[in-house]
């Protein structure tokens, strides 16, 4: 059985903390910032938790078994 190769789109989205959780940016916070309350953009900032749900997914597109 080969190697399971990691999934580049998946590694630029989600990153690992030291205790092996997994991390990813929010939501809403690409472009149009003219339009957007800046509260909203400093509630929207840094990085938050993955879903408990969704982390097993994401640790094998990772590649990390």
């Amino acid at each position: 059985m080969p190697k399971m190769k990691t999934s580049k789109t998946a590694a630029k989205r989600f990153s690992k903390t030291g205790t092996g959780k997994l991390r990813r940016l929010q939501q809403n916070r690409q472009h149009l910032f003219e339009k957007k309350p800046s509260t909203r953009t400093r509630r929207l900032d840094g990085m938050v938790a993955v879903h408990p749900g969704d982390a097993k997914k994401i640790k094998r597109l990772l590649a990390e078994r």
